[in-house]
């Protein structure tokens, strides 16, 4: 009995203790994270802007809703963003380019502004990695420049250096749609092509890029597009915001051959936090049910919904103002679904760093890196803005990425991209 009375008494301690340890041990990983989360350069290579973000009355130094701002990227420890100049497809015409070189200087002018005049103090543009290393060591957040389609270049060969000369590291020669330079993923919806891949224009403009050391995005042309850039380019590719076609068939992501190809180039997938890239299944349930409720709000907001395939349809002035009150929306419906009962799981963290697993596997820890397309439609439950930049650290540690992999992801490997390119664009023009 007495005996009996002391295993009885030693069960709850027994569990207590567990129940203590399991709790240390779990305070002490998310502190191991911090500290790698500090002291890596965490780097984001794909972030939709606004034009009207950058004013002097409504900027990224103040709190906006939009998923990335200066107070979000100190909260959240996001130390580099590479702010993007995209221009939505239209026609083939001198109106039409004309158009998009316009929109894309008011997105570059934008960006400087940012850096030059609204924000120096805390904000910086960066160029090459060294600038970013020494941005981020003056305790700066980091400004870079992609170029999300190369429509805005026009005809204009002289385009591509002058907008290299504005800032811009990265061109995806097309988006949704085919562009004069190449064919898009969407052909894959019809089978319809305008170039079978690059068009002779897209070569010579491809060439140039190579000249100036303007690195080459892979994210939205097609596949036979992407085969003939691999084929034609001098330097390492980058896709700036794609995930695993193996893991969720979507034409925005890389297939297996695909991946082969840019593993052998030397390139970088920067696997994207965009919900419908990562888990088709889980993506479709809960959209579903949150579809109604996204409609009801963007009419109470004057903006009928439109679906992704149809915005490139409307004009540029309209396509802000849409995506101004989308972003409007998703906060409010983000809210309201937070009461929403038997409301299907969202696509997380986890989905993500799947993709990233898969990727390391399939072609090795020297060619995956991070992106999360904010303010264009990507945003996850974990990382739903920048201000949660942490949380993608922590799933890394709790799968056992050490701190040197995980600084690759977050920016080495890119970086290293950065300074081929640049090596290449060197060799290039001392021949000339």
């Amino acid at each position: 009995m007495y005996h009996k009375t002391i295993i009885i008494f030693l069960i709850p301690l027994v569990l207590v203790m567990n129940c203590k340890s399991e709790i240390s041990e779990e305070n002490q990983l998310i502190e191991n994270a911090k500290g790698i989360h500090e002291r890596v350069i965490t780097l984001d290579t794909h972030c939709d802007i606004n034009v009207k973000n950058f004013t002097d009355s409504l900027n990224y130094t103040q709190d906006l809703d939009t998923q990335i701002t200066l107070p979000k990227m100190k909260v959240g420890g996001l130390d580099v963003a590479w702010l993007i100049v995209y221009t939505g497809q239209d026609s083939l015409t001198k109106t039409g380019y004309e158009k998009a070189y316009d929109n894309a200087m008011s997105k570059f002018n934008a960006i400087h502004k940012l850096v030059n005049d609204i924000a120096p103090d805390d904000i910086e543009l960066a160029v090459t990695s060294d600038d970013v290393i020494r941005i981020n060591a003056k305790g700066k957040k980091v400004a870079m420049i992609g170029i999300e389609n190369g429509y805005p270049i026009g005809l204009d060969i002289n385009n591509v250096e002058k907008f290299y000369k504005l800032g811009a590291r990265y061109m995806s020669l097309s988006h949704n749609g085919h562009s004069q330079l190449c064919d898009s993923n969407t052909g894959e919806r019809d089978s319809i092509w305008l170039h079978n891949g690059l068009s002779d224009f897209g070569k010579i403009v491809l060439k140039e890029m190579n000249r100036v050391g303007m690195m080459i995005d892979v994210s939205h042309p097609s596949k036979e597009s992407m085969k003939q850039m691999i084929e034609l380019t001098k330097a390492p590719i980058i896709a700036s915001h794609s995930s695993a076609r193996a893991l969720c068939n979507h034409s925005r992501n890389l297939d297996d051959e695909q991946l082969g190809w840019l593993k052998e180039n030397g390139g970088v997938v920067q696997t994207v936090a965009f919900k419908s890239y990562l888990n088709t299944e889980k993506y479709e349930a809960r959209d579903k049910v949150l579809h109604k409720l996204r409609k009801e709000v963007m009419d109470s907001l004057g903006t009928p919904i439109i679906e992704r395939g149809e915005i490139a349809n409307i004009s540029e002035t309209e396509r802000e103002a849409y995506y101004s009150n989308f972003i409007k929306m998703r906060v409010i419906v983000k809210e309201k679904s937070k009461s929403m009962p038997d409301l299907p799981p969202a696509v997380d963290v986890t989905d993500f760093v799947n993709h990233i697993d898969y990727l390391v596997e399939k072609i090795g820890i020297d060619h995956v890196g991070i992106s999360s397309d904010f303010d264009g439609g990507g945003g996850i439950e974990g990382w739903s803005d920048a201000s949660e930049t942490f949380n993608v650290t922590l799933e890394l540690v709790k799968r056992g990425y050490t701190e040197a992999q995980i600084e690759q992801l977050w920016s080495g490997n890119l970086l290293r991209v950065l300074d081929e390119v640049e090596a290449v664009a060197e060799e290039i023009q001392s021949k000339e």
